[in-house]
């Protein structure tokens, strides 16, 4: 589940929970120049893919990586 309400999607279960950006735009950040917002995007794609390659037990979450966004 890719999602920025990560704490309600862990305590329904989800057992995948790729953390997104704020609560109006979980898939990008309109505040960053666009550049910036696609490398965003691609990195919050490529994490949710690895997300869903990664065997879990319990409910996980995953953080897209942060250096991007700089």
């Amino acid at each position: 589940m890719a999602t920025c309400l990560y704490t309600v999607a862990t305590r329904v279960g989800a057992n995948r929970i790729v953390r997104g950006g704020k609560f109006h735009h979980p898939f990008g950040n309109p505040d960053i120049p666009p550049a910036d917002e696609y490398a965003f995007r691609r990195a919050f794609v490529e994490q949710t893919i690895r997300a869903l390659c990664t065997p879990v037990q319990q409910p996980t979450v995953f953080d897209v990586e942060t250096s991007v966004v700089a």
